[in-house]
C-alpha cells in the first residue's frame, strides 16, 4: 500500500480514538454533575458531534458507562490486591472489600441501579464487570467463612448487592452524612459470626 493511501487509513482511526476520548471525558463531567440518566443528546451535544457519533461510539447508555468505569475498575481491582495482602483478617479484608465496592459504585448519581440491572442479565455491557466483581466478593467472602468469620449462609452475590445498596443510600434524599456508614455497619454484622462495634476511629471492636 502506498504512503498516502496508508495515512488515509490511518487518520480516520485516529480521529474516531480523539472523537471517543473527547466524549468520555464530556460524559464523565455531565454524569458527574447530573447523574447517569442524563440525557446522552445533551452529552453529544456538549462535545460538538451528532448523537450518531456518540451512538456509534457507544451504543447504549450502559456501554457508555461500562467505558467511564474502566479506570475506576483499575483502582478497584489495586484495592482488592491490596486488601488481599494486607488485610490482618479474612473478616476485615471482607469488610475493606464492600467499601471498596460501595465507592466504586458512588462513581455518579443514580449508578447502583444499571449495575443492579447487569446483574440480571448476560447482554448489558456492564454484566461482565459485575460478575467479575461479584467473583472476588465470593473469594473475600469464603476466605472469612473458612477463618469462621462469616456465616456460612451468606451469599456474595447478596453481598454485591448490599454494596450497591449502600451506594445507592449516599444519594438518597432522606439520608444524612451518617446514613451509608450505618447501612455498611448493618451489613457487617449481618454476614459476621461474632458481632462487633465500631469504636471512634471507625476500627472494628470486640464486644
Amino acid at each position: 500500500m502506498a504512503d498516502d493511501a496508508i495515512s488515509k487509513v490511518r487518520a480516520p482511526r485516529a480521529d474516531a480514538r480523539r472523537n471517543r476520548d473527547h466524549i468520555l471525558g464530556v460524559a464523565e463531567q455531565f454524569f458527574s454533575e447530573h447523574g447517569v440518566s442524563g440525557s446522552l443528546d445533551a452529552i453529544a451535544k456538549q462535545a460538538g458531534v451528532g448523537a450518531g457519533t456518540l451512538y456509534r461510539h457507544f451504543p447504549s447508555r450502559e456501554a457508555l458507562l461500562a467505558a467511564l468505569l474502566t479506570a475506576r475498575d483499575d483502582a478497584l481491582v489495586s484495592r482488592r490486591d491490596e486488601l488481599r495482602t494486607r488485610s490482618t483478617t479474612a473478616a476485615d479484608a471482607l469488610d475493606g472489600w464492600l467499601d471498596a465496592l460501595t465507592d466504586w459504585a458512588s462513581a455518579f448519581d443514580g449508578l447502583p441501579e444499571p449495575l443492579r440491572a447487569a446483574t440480571t442479565t448476560d447482554q448489558s455491557p456492564l454484566a461482565t464487570t459485575c460478575q467479575g466483581f461479584i467473583t472476588t466478593t465470593e473469594e473475600f467472602l469464603e476466605a472469612a467463612q473458612r477463618e469462621g468469620s462469616a456465616r456460612s449462609d451468606v451469599r456474595a452475590r447478596d453481598l454485591f448487592l448490599a454494596g450497591l445498596a449502600t451506594s445507592w443510600v449516599r444519594g438518597a434524599a432522606m439520608a444524612d452524612r451518617d446514613s451509608a456508614a450505618a447501612l455498611a455497619t448493618l451489613t457487617r454484622r449481618g454476614w459476621e459470626t461474632t458481632t462487633r462495634t465500631r469504636d471512634t476511629t471507625g476500627e472494628p471492636a470486640e464486644t
